[in-house]
């Protein structure tokens, strides 16, 4: 189905296979998790001040800097393991990744200020809201940009420096901020009542429009890029196995709707992730085994066996350490915000 070839046996062949799943992983969490806390901030100015955005906050305060491991987990480990794409994949986003990081930064310290601030909150709302906004979009173009593929020669990346801000990765980004805005709203269901839930409730809706609006135009556009993509969908009898992506797509779209309106608080949340996880299915099938899109495959950018087993022994560590204080954390701070933020945080 994805004609890699059989060039590479033994550990040669599995190690790498092993590593882009486990980068996966790390990439699908970090989306997942600190995609419904970029959501609270996107959402965050169009709420009511005082009381409403203290309980958004509230809701992602103790566990937001937790989520924001996975990122450091996703670029560790592309160093580690795949150093050549490494190489090519940083000089070609220098810019959006910058960008990002800076926007993450903002937001970070707004989680800091803005309890202890009284006359300068609104200051440090907006950092909340754009720092949010702008991370989100930047991560969107990467995508983007990704998923075009990048200009190479060997190893080294020869593009130019704005090669990844084209119409595609704009709309990448305008997708990507709806489906964070929808993560992020239908947390807010989940995690609040009252008024506020039931505005949670009409944001979602709102962006889960947006973002079966924007999915279907980026799934569209795809396999005009010129990456041969077209094949892995559309050529028989490739068709027959892809075939369930989108049409399970489409359920889990109208479910959502149908949950939002039948009032359920969990299932909205869990049935976005599911949409996110399909996404991210998609795009593995329309881009594996290529780490470096169109070119460079992860058995070419895979560095030593010999390195590959040894950072996996660190891995096979800091992983599962990972996934469960992050599980003991939404565990320990489940339930829902109170309406007043003044008194126990959670019930």
């Amino acid at each position: 189905m994805f004609g890699f070839g059989n060039e590479y046996e033994g550990l040669a062949f599995w190690l790498p296979l092993i590593w882009a799943g486990l980068l996966a992983l790390a990439v699908a969490m970090y989306v997942v998790i600190d995609g419904f806390d970029l959501g609270v901030g996107i959402l965050f100015t169009a709420a009511r001040p005082g009381n409403w955005r203290d309980r958004m906050m509230l809701s992602v305060a103790p566990i937001w800097d937790g989520n924001e491991t996975w990122l450091v987990l996703g670029g560790g480990g592309l160093f580690a393991v795949f150093s050549v794409a490494y190489a090519i994949l940083l000089p070609a986003l220098y810019l959006p990744i910058i960008l990002m990081l800076i926007a993450l930064i903002f937001r970070g310290v707004a989680f800091e200020f803005r309890f202890k601030a009284e006359r300068s909150q609104i200051v440090w709302d907006n950092a909340f809201h754009y720092g949010s906004l702008v991370a989100t979009f930047a991560q969107g173009m990467v995508l983007g940009a990704f998923v075009q593929g990048f200009q190479t020669e060997g190893r080294g990346f020869t593009g130019g420096t704005f090669d990844w801000l084209t119409p595609f990765s704009v709309m990448t980004g305008i997708g990507l901020v709806c489906g964070y805005g929808l993560l992020g709203a239908t947390w807010c269901v989940m995690k609040t009542s009252g008024e506020l839930e039931i505005w949670s409730r009409i944001k979602a809706k709102q962006f889960l429009i947006g973002t079966v609006v924007s999915m279907a135009i980026v799934s569209a556009w795809v396999p005009f890029l010129g990456l041969h993509i077209q094949w892995r969908w559309f050529s028989w009898p490739n068709l027959l196995f892809v075939a369930p992506v989108p049409l399970l797509t489409a359920f889990v779209c109208w479910r959502i709707w149908r949950a939002i309106e039948d009032g359920r608080e969990v299932a909205p949340f869990l049935l976005s992730i599911a949409l996110f996880l399909l996404g991210f299915l998609g795009l593995a099938i329309s881009l594996f085994p290529y780490i470096v899109p169109p070119k460079l495959t992860i058995w070419q950018a895979a560095n030593a066996t010999s390195a590959l087993e040894f950072a996996l022994v660190g891995y096979a560590v800091v992983m599962p350490l990972t996934l469960a204080y992050t599980a003991y954390a939404y565990w320990v701070f489940r339930g829902k915000i109170e309406e007043d933020p003044n008194a126990a945080s959670y019930h």
